[in-house]
């Protein structure tokens, strides 16, 4: 066997029985990593300096940034603005708590980007509501957890920043912003039909329709948190500043907004928020740059070639081919999780889609849509876990409810992989 060959079973072997293992998976990337480039010869200072190098770049000073924003806006009272706002707007319906949980995880999406903090934050306050309100416990977390995966799509979405790192810096940001926004809607539309099914079959209850002077009073009290969105996204579209600078202005802006406006925490609360704010970056940066040592290691030992090549041996149709990388991602979902994922799996299956006529910014959506559905999925789904802790439930329960509504997400993400225009359509009116 070839040099090459058994240095790509050493990394991805090791890989696989560390991953088995429950092995932290930076600690999993950098020993499977370790252990390849043992073999090959490779100086480990090498792969040190691969790793300073992956998160050495001015853009990830992005994700810090809207970790520590997100985490703010959460806990400053954001949330119980954004469900008063939408119980406004479509509470009335049947399910109207449900309905409410979905639109408001749209509106909390546009401000932490992560989906775990939209089912943390949202779904302790909503989840007991629902249950008390007569709605059954599985479908309450259900509803809870698959509408959190909006937060990785609309913008802005750290995932986003990620997915433009690993890309090798060829995607604009701005771009990938825009092109999760009509698949996050698209995502929330298609959650709120089949929700409104559920409810009508099993007759949940509906609220009281809102006078238009409360639909605006809510609307006001809510505007703040929503301008969040608003001034990143804009400012990057119109060239005001980069997507880090961006950032920047998010956190100064939930720091006025939580402690000088909304003012229900008080200023030594922020200690607590820098903290938690820190494990998470912690965790994010030491997640980036074992993957860019791994993902090294891939490109020099030219996995992503074999690859393609593989592919493209089984079939020449497009078709085909979308869909065997959709079924790969969705079982690879399952078992690691998101960021790793996403900085694994762009440089290898990038060049494939586009060759099957794919833009990157349409492939980014894909891909990031398709790994946040493994954020609801066990085994290792963190939104799913975060959900049923809160609903305190079985996984197996959550997850059985959640299956009218894992088909609901395939079938968005269907659309994205085929119809070109819902995720390029607003890059290109915006930004050409």
């Amino acid at each position: 066997m070839p040099d090459t060959s058994i240095a790509i079973a050493i990394l991805l072997g090791s890989f696989v029985i560390l991953l088995m293992m429950r092995m932290p998976i930076s600690f999993t990337l950098g020993i499977s990593s370790v252990l390849a480039a043992l073999y090959m010869h490779i100086p480990l200072a090498t792969l040190f300096q691969r790793m300073v190098n992956g998160v050495q770049s001015f853009s990830l000073l992005a994700i810090p940034f809207f970790i520590l924003a997100g985490e703010i806006m959460g806990q400053g009272g954001i949330s119980r603005r954004l469900i008063t706002f939408a119980n406004a707007c479509v509470g009335w319906m049947r399910g109207g708590l449900a309905q409410v949980n979905i639109l408001a995880s749209m509106f909390f999406g546009g401000i932490s980007g992560s989906a775990v903090a939209d089912t943390s934050s949202i779904g302790a306050i909503l989840i007991p509501m629902m249950t008390d309100s007569g709605y059954d416990k599985d479908f309450s977390v259900a509803v809870t957890v698959t509408s959190s995966c909006q937060g990785v799509m609309i913008p802005p979405s750290h995932n986003m920043i990620l997915f433009a790192m690993a890309a090798g810096g060829g995607v604009s940001i701005g771009q990938l912003f825009m092109g999760g926004l009509i698949p996050g809607i698209v995502l929330g539309i298609v959650l709120m039909i089949m929700t409104a099914i559920i409810s009508h079959k099993r007759n949940y209850p509906k609220g009281r329709l809102m006078s238009a002077r409360e639909i605006w009073k809510s609307f006001k009290d809510a505007i703040l948190g929503l301008m969040t969105c608003i001034i990143i996204v804009g400012g990057v579209i119109f060239g005001w500043f980069t997507a880090t600078e961006s950032a920047a202005v998010a956190v100064i802006y939930a720091f006025i907004v939580t402690f000088f406006i909304y003012r229900e925490i008080p200023l030594r609360q922020m200690g607590n928020i820098l903290r938690k704010a820190l494990r998470t970056i912690a965790m994010v940066m030491a997640l980036i740059s074992t993957a860019s040592m791994f993902g090294w290691l891939l490109a020099y030992l030219k996995v992503p070639t074999m690859v393609t090549n593989l592919l493209l041996s089984i079939s020449n149709n497009p078709v085909v081919i979308l869909l065997l990388i959709n079924f790969m991602c969705l079982v690879l979902g399952c078992i690691m999780d998101m960021g790793p994922l996403i900085l694994i799996l762009t440089p290898i299956l990038l060049p494939v889609a586009t060759q099957m006529g794919m833009e990157p910014v349409q492939f980014g959506a894909m891909l990031i849509l398709n790994l946040a559905i493994g954020l609801c999925t066990p085994p290792v789904g963190a939104a799913l876990f975060a959900g049923c802790s809160i609903g305190r439930i079985k996984i197996e329960e959550a997850t059985k409810a959640c299956l009218p509504f894992y088909a609901m997400m395939v079938l968005v993400l269907l659309l994205v992989t085929f119809c070109k225009p819902l995720s390029m359509f607003v890059p290109t009116l915006m930004m050409g």
